[in-house]
């Protein structure tokens, strides 16, 4: 694995008590009566496993990726029809050597514990869809807040991620960075190498029939880590990046720092998730998803630039 320089973000506090809408709200439970819900607002945190989950809640270290120039894309094959070589599509073509300034990113997917964290002390609503999820794995299956802090955040719009990253002097990566931060400046076909994903290797086609998600912690899973170390950049969350989507961008774009198309219809979401084939988990595969759309296979992490000295690598 090539070397990295690691930076660990200040950690936040968990306040005593809940603050919502410029209150603090004291929950009480009654031995063997159940929590009584109020209007829609009081039930976005007065719930005891969400408050569960938010103490729990962890912070990622960031990894540095140096400067210089990687493989991004795909060669066009003619001679491996049914390689996982081949390109996906026509999207991730031509291939092209891009530099990149030197940035840091998280290693790991930023998790559950810290969406909810956000959301509470931003005085957001917690979107329908999650509340939803957290209350059929705690009721149905039993799942402990330990086990939903450390899950990747799902349902998250690619604007609440953006926001989410800009509160905390960062910003989603662009698809460039993410791309180099996947597969290494060699051209790694999987994040860990050229030999197809496994179980042990990456979180990828699982099905459930409701939707529940079938994913691995956020600080999981460094059998599968990048060249740089991250954690999951194939499978378990799909992950938003800053771009929009450019069908045709590789052909135009610059061959320093691109930061993708000026608009567009939808952004770029990278790296496959749990449902993904092992084609959906290549470090070159691209797709994309409406800015506003909330999927339980779509997460995200952030990055941000660096522009100081290079530190020394230990």
């Amino acid at each position: 694995m090539q070397n990295s320089t690691r930076t660990i973000r200040r950690t936040r506090r968990i306040p005593a008590c809940l603050y919502a809408f410029g209150g603090c709200i004291v929950i009480v439970v009654l031995m063997g009566a159940p929590l009584t819900r109020g209007s829609t607002e009081m039930r976005n945190y007065e719930q005891s496993p969400l408050d569960a989950i938010v103490a729990r809640s962890g912070e990622s270290p960031m990894l540095a990726v140096p400067e210089g120039t990687f493989v991004m894309g795909t060669a066009r094959y003619t001679d491996k029809p049914f390689s996982l070589e081949l390109q996906y599509d026509d999207t991730e073509q031509p291939q092209r050597r891009v530099w990149l300034n030197r940035y840091e990113i998280d290693r790991n997917e930023v998790s559950l514990g810290e969406y909810l964290l956000w959301l509470k002390q931003q005085q957001r609503l917690l979107p329908e869809e999650v509340r939803k999820l957290i209350d059929h794995v705690t009721t149905i299956h039993a799942l402990s807040p330990d086990t939903l802090a450390r899950w990747p955040a799902l349902y998250v719009t690619w604007s609440d991620a953006s926001a989410f990253c800009h509160a905390h002097g960062t910003r989603l990566p662009t698809e460039a960075e993410w791309e180099k931060a996947a597969r290494g400046d060699s051209g790694n076909l999987f994040p860990w190498g050229q030999k197809p994903p496994t179980p042990a290797l990456a979180m990828f086609g699982q099905y459930h029939v409701h939707e529940i998600p079938l994913v691995a912690p956020v600080d999981r899973g460094a059998d599968g880590r990048s060249p740089y170390g991250l954690h999951h950049m194939a499978g378990n969350a799909a992950e938003w990046v800053e771009d929009w989507f450019g069908i045709d961008y590789y052909m135009t774009m610059p061959d320093r720092n691109p930061r993708g198309p000026a608009n567009g219809r939808y952004k770029v979401v990278r790296g496959g998730s749990w449902k993904s084939t092992p084609v959906l988990l290549r470090t070159a595969t691209r797709s994309g998803a409406s800015s506003d759309q909330r999927a339980a296979t779509i997460g995200f992490r952030c990055a941000q630039s660096v522009t100081s000295p290079t530190l020394p690598t230990p």
